[in-house]
């Protein structure tokens, strides 16, 4: 690369695709924000006074504030694709701040934890994120893409058990179960992992062979 491609780039075509300028300030991103700030204060605080209850606190207002900002994105069809994004930043900054809690409270969770960092950070960011390479509102819509993938992932009882089964058995100082529930997430989320890029792929070759057509 040439030294004045830094500064200046060549420019970029036009995305044949369209863009869709969804609202920002809505109900349910602001739910969002208030669960994110309210339970990233209650999970500071934790830290600080090493309390297992604030801890727990933090955690509730994650998962009820979760639950209702879906809810309310639904019920008043204020479902975007930037709120979804934003609901999938927002879960990944309480959720790594209540693990970083549970280490400093008891640091034989250290690898539970870190096995959970590494599934919950990484892996799911990218798998929740591939909704994005299809004409869906978020990962909730994602059962009109791939009906296994959203089950394993995205329904109800997916999304209840992928998380809280990790941290009840941490709460409960259950490290063994808390690594052995850890490691069976990750590979869940591996396995999908791979089933979404065979389905991008597939879905991009259909797209190829109707424009050749």
């Amino acid at each position: 690369m040439r030294w004045a491609e830094v500064w200046s780039p060549a420019a970029v075509a036009p995305s044949p695709r369209g863009v869709d300028h969804d609202p920002v300030l809505t109900a349910p991103n602001a739910i969002t924000v208030l669960r994110t700030v309210l339970s990233l204060a209650l999970a500071m605080a934790a830290l600080a006074h090493s309390s297992p209850g604030l801890l727990v606190a933090s955690y509730l207002v994650y998962w009820v504030g979760d639950m209702a900002d879906g809810e309310v994105a639904r019920r008043m069809g204020l479902e975007t694709r930037i709120g979804a994004v934003f609901d999938i930043v927002a879960d990944r900054a309480n959720s790594l701040t209540c693990a970083a809690c549970f280490v400093a409270l008891d640091p034989r969770l250290a690898i539970p934890m870190a096995i959970y960092v590494i599934e919950f950070a990484v892996v799911d960011t990218m798998l929740s994120l591939g909704f994005l390479a299809f004409e869906v509102l978020g990962p909730n819509d994602f059962h009109g893409v791939d009906l296994l993938l959203w089950r394993w992932n995205w329904s109800r009882p997916a999304k209840a058990l992928n998380t809280s089964c990790i941290v009840l058995a941490c709460l409960a100082g259950q490290v063994g179960l808390a690594t052995v529930f850890a490691v069976a997430v990750l590979v869940a989320k591996v396995w999908s992992c791979f089933r979404l890029h065979l389905l991008v792929r597939t879905t991009a070759m259909d797209v190829s062979h109707e424009r050749c057509r």
